[in-house]
């Protein structure tokens, strides 16, 4: 009887399991060094040039990268990818005012809470009620009526509950223009949020945002946050079940405020840590107990 040969598939490795979820921890790791590095052009800039330089160059390379005028949408798209790319502007536009003015990490704690609400809306499950007490008991903590929040700047707080809108709004309008092939609904999205991003941008900052150390600051920021996390994140997307993919992703407050503390000082109280661990459990415990969707 012949030998029959075994084939090994790469594929299948302790490395190359790992693989992706090094993608992914490269993927929030350039995502907060991003936010850091935004947040060091505040004083130069405001969030609101900061803001203009990352959305604005990151149209240009997506538009560059993915050409989508090629293939233009069809003309029912556009009102979906106009909603889109104006919640994707306004998204970016209030986590950097929030960050302004509140530490990086405890903003992020905030902002998860919109994807977290999208993914137990309409839920049922007691499980689901428990996710929901865990967030909410979280985001009390961190809103300027507790003893954790009472050191918080309010108007902070308030953009960071915006983005967190504007988060949940983008995943929605999001899915419906995923249709799109390619890179082309977040090029597409990313050139109507860049619209009016950057006439903000340039209204409160005017030519500062020329200047070559801002430029070369605003272009890693907009590599770091915007190109680098969507590629790395797509790369570990096609290796990684979704609830695991969504346990690793919801420990993003941690590494915000790990990363804050490292670049920018940024000091956070036991009850702000305890408010963080709360929404990231909330967000892990949804991600790892969710129906599998058709």
């Amino acid at each position: 009887m012949a030998n029959q040969s075994v084939k090994i598939d790469p594929v299948s490795g302790p490395q190359s399991r790992a693989l992706p979820l090094l993608f992914l921890l490269a993927s929030l790791l350039s995502q907060y060094v991003g936010a850091a590095s935004a947040k060091s052009l505040f004083p130069q800039v405001g969030a609101e040039g900061v803001t203009a330089l990352r959305v604005g160059i990151a149209a240009i390379l997506l538009m560059l990268v993915w050409r989508p005028w090629r293939s233009p949408p069809a003309a029912g798209a556009w009102r979906t990818l106009v909603v889109y790319g104006l919640t994707l502007g306004l998204m970016n536009l209030s986590i950097y005012r929030a960050m302004q003015l509140i530490p990086i990490g405890i903003a992020i704690a905030i902002e998860v809470t919109g994807p977290l609400a999208v993914a137990l809306l309409g839920s049922r499950r007691l499980r689901d009620f428990v996710w929901i007490a865990c967030a909410m008991l979280g985001l009390s903590l961190l809103l300027p009526i507790g003893e954790a929040g009472s050191a918080l700047d309010p108007r902070g707080v308030a953009f960071a509950v915006a983005a967190a809108v504007c988060w949940a709004l983008y995943i929605i309008f999001g899915k419906r223009a995923a249709s799109l092939p390619g890179g082309q609904a977040v090029a597409w999205g990313m050139l109507v949020a860049a619209s009016f991003t950057v006439p903000v941008g340039l209204a409160h900052a005017g030519t500062a945002l020329f200047a070559p150390g801002v430029l070369l600051v605003g272009l890693a920021v907009a590599v770091l946050s915007s190109m680098a996390p969507y590629s790395l994140e797509m790369l570990a997307l096609k290796r990684l079940p979704g609830p695991v993919f969504g346990v690793i992703v919801s420990a993003s407050p941690a590494v915000a405020a790990v990363i804050g503390f490292l670049m920018l000082g940024e000091r956070l109280s036991p009850l702000q840590w305890l408010a963080i661990a709360l929404v990231m459990l909330a967000s892990a415990g949804s991600a790892l107990t969710r129906r599998a969707q058709p």
